[in-house]
């Protein structure tokens, strides 16, 4: 009973520890490394307290007032706390991946579920760094300069993302898409990734079917072959044949791709957090912010109610268009996030349609030329595009000869600002004009306030000038060039026009397997002559439609001009008084207060800290030279300030450490 009771005050001891431990470290505390840091601090403490001095008392037997308001109980436990915070300043310190995006997710989970979690995917975090380490990535990543070592590198790459599998042979695959990024050295090595995926089951597949579908199968199905039509390692597609005869495809989820990426995705980004503290050409490449986006597009890509929205969206935005591409048509009430039931098309991939496009004397520039008009009339003027138009996902129509768009799982969207610099771009690449580039540019990054005008339109220049006189425009090489030019600026495009190019990257490829000659920019040209040809005698052809058009803008417009007369006389009446004056300093804009604000905070700190420190030293000296009682009270007051200052720096150690990391 006695050892009970002082289990117990242990235990009291230990979450007050925890409590104020976490409330002195600061925000954004990491629950595991809390926890084991406050295990470690309380064990060892008490350990040494007990060998030191409890061993030779009875304190098993005293009052628990006695015990708790005895000096030596009170350095026990201010040591307690002191290590503590220590001990997670040195777990933060050698913690280089960082897993508070991921106590986030996980927030709503118990401890013990939590802390298998963790234990699972560190053991799997390591199992990856070591594959990593052993294929030498570590050490040519340091020489990838050159072009032989840049071939090291793309093996050493390769060859670990193979041997970690599953999501990590995705990533490599779609790595080997940004050609706008990578060499072609990269490009070619990452290509030789393939997944190995066996079908599921019938028996797998009718489950899937019964838990997923508002009815059963045998009422909504007259036929359903259970051999897929394809396989990947996200979902499968199946044939089949509705109660009125309607031909259609049935794609399913997989059922363990969730577990899958709970796991793997996590990893995939915190390896990616550390190959970009291990390079400068990781980080300059944006590795992290690449495993990231792929993530955040591969957990949209489980959703296949999404792609059953996006679907819906790009056929509805295409609706009126001059440009007639077939979208399978969406049977909304069978579709769920695990299922998606759509029309089945006729159709051949246009990497290996020769025979179609003889047969149906389709001309290829022309067929090209649609898809091409179709993708800048959905980026240009709905907003609203196809985000992966490779030859597997474009087809020719076998009844009719038109294109057929499939696979709606990824698209991009572009708000007005973003159309329109991506309008300027266009123009600007086709007339040669490096100013009108730039100022397509400026509207697609994010931070265009710390563009340098001048040296940017020299940079884009010399672009310009290895692209001109050459009879095509070589658009992957072209890309590529702007990507660099950005990043190397210290700008970054925003997700979606980032997406929109790389899109064009790959449409431009897809296109040239249709017709080797077809030229995008050239095209482009085309494409903005008829358009604005159309903007300019749509009012004179729907002349209704421009009329209501215009009395909306009018409308709108109308209350503004009312208050501007009062508003110039107000303007002209301050001029006169002196009362408007311009003024704008550092902190008029909001990042650089909050970077000044916590500078400010921090600076203060430490001096205090470095004050309790510099008084504490001082008192200790002075009472060595004072014989008298009051001499104790000196030692307990420099201990105290010695402690308070040790608590201080180590909160300002962690801060500095979690804003190196961010």
């Amino acid at each position: 009973m006695i050892y009970l009771k002082f289990f117990i005050q242990i235990i009291v001891v230990s979450g007050l520890i925890y409590i104020v431990s976490g409330r002195l470290i600061g925000s954004n505390i990491n629950f595991i490394r809390r926890i084991l840091s406050v295990v470690i601090s309380v064990t060892l403490t008490s350990f040494v307290y007990w060998y030191t001095y409890l061993r030779h008392t009875d304190f098993l037997y005293e009052p628990v007032m006695q015990t708790v308001t005895e000096v030596s109980t009170l350095i026990w436990i201010g040591c307690m706390l002191l290590i503590s915070m220590l001990l997670y300043l040195v777990f933060e310190l050698f913690d280089s991946s960082g897993i508070r995006a991921r106590d986030r997710r996980n927030g709503q989970k118990n401890f013990f579920m939590r802390l298998r979690s963790y234990w699972r995917q560190q053991k799997r975090l390591r199992q990856v760094l070591k594959i990593a380490v052993t294929n030498g990535v570590v050490q040519t990543i340091k020489y990838a300069r050159q072009r032989e070592n840049e071939k090291e590198l793309a093996v050493a790459l390769r060859v670990t993302l193979e041997q970690c599998g599953g999501i990590f042979i995705k990533f490599g695959q779609v790595l080997s898409t940004r050609k706008e990024l990578f060499s072609p050295i990269f490009i070619a090595e990452l290509e030789k990734l393939q997944d190995s995926v066996k079908p599921l089951p019938s028996e797998q597949v009718t489950q899937i079917l019964e838990n997923s579908l508002p009815k059963p199968m045998n009422e909504i199905f007259t036929s359903f072959q259970m051999e897929p039509i394809a396989a990947a390692s996200i979902g499968q597609v199946h044939k089949a044949r509705l109660k009125n005869f309607d031909e259609v495809v049935v794609k399913l989820l997989r059922p363990e791709v969730k577990g899958i990426m709970r796991d793997d995705l996590d990893i995939l980004e915190e390896f990616a957090n550390w190959l970009s503290t291990k390079s400068t050409w990781a980080e300059s490449l944006g590795f992290r912010e690449l495993a990231k986006g792929f993530a955040d597009g591969l957990r949209e890509e489980t959703h296949l109610d999404i792609e059953a929205r996006n679907t819906l969206q790009v056929t509805n935005a295409l609706a009126k268009s001059d440009y007639k591409v077939r979208i399978p048509k969406i049977y909304i009430e069978y579709c769920q996030e695990n299922i998606i039931v759509m029309e089945y098309v006729r159709g051949k991939s246009v990497a290996n349609a020769t025979a179609a496009f003889n047969q149906l004397e389709c001309d290829r520039k022309q067929f090209a030329r649609t898809v091409l008009y179709s993708f800048f009339e959905q980026a240009l003027l709905s907003g609203i595009f196809h985000a992966d138009p490779h030859p597997g996902n474009i087809q020719i129509d076998e009844m009719d000869g038109k294109p057929i768009l499939l696979d709606f799982g990824a698209v991009g969207r572009l708000g007005a600002t973003q159309q329109e610099g991506l309008k300027q771009f266009l123009m600007g690449i086709q007339l040669n004009d490096s100013s009108i580039l730039y100022d397509g540019l400026t509207l697609m990054v994010e931070n265009a306030d710390h563009a340098e005008r001048a040296k940017m339109e020299q940079a884009i220049d010399q672009i310009l000038l290895k692209i001109s006189y050459v009879d095509r425009i070589p658009t992957e090489e072209l890309i590529h060039a702007l990507f660099t030019v950005v990043r190397d600026f210290g700008l970054a495009f925003y997700p979606a026009v980032a997406l929109a190019l790389r899109s064009l990257v790959t449409l431009d490829g897809t296109l040239r397997v249709i017709d080797p000659s077809f030229d995008i920019f050239t095209e482009a040209k085309e494409f903005s002559s008829v358009y604005m040809r159309a903007s300019f005698l749509k009012p004179f052809k729907e002349p209704m439609a421009a009329k209501e058009r215009l009395q909306e803008e009018l409308s709108m417009l109308i209350p503004t001009l009312r208050k501007m007369p009062r508003r110039i006389d107000q303007l002209i009446q301050r001029v006169e008084s002196g009362k408007i004056i311009l003024h704008h300093d550092v902190f008029s804009d909001e990042d650089n207060a909050r970077f000044i604000t916590n500078l400010f905070s921090r600076f203060v700190l430490l001096l205090v800290g470095i004050t309790f420190g510099i008084i504490s030293v001082a008192l200790l000296a002075i009472s060595q030279f004072i014989q008298d009682t009051y001499a104790v009270y000196l030692n307990t007051a420099a201990y105290l300030g010695l402690f308070l200052c040790a608590i201080l720096l180590v909160r300002l150690s962690i801060q500095a450490l979690r804003s190196m990391k961010q």
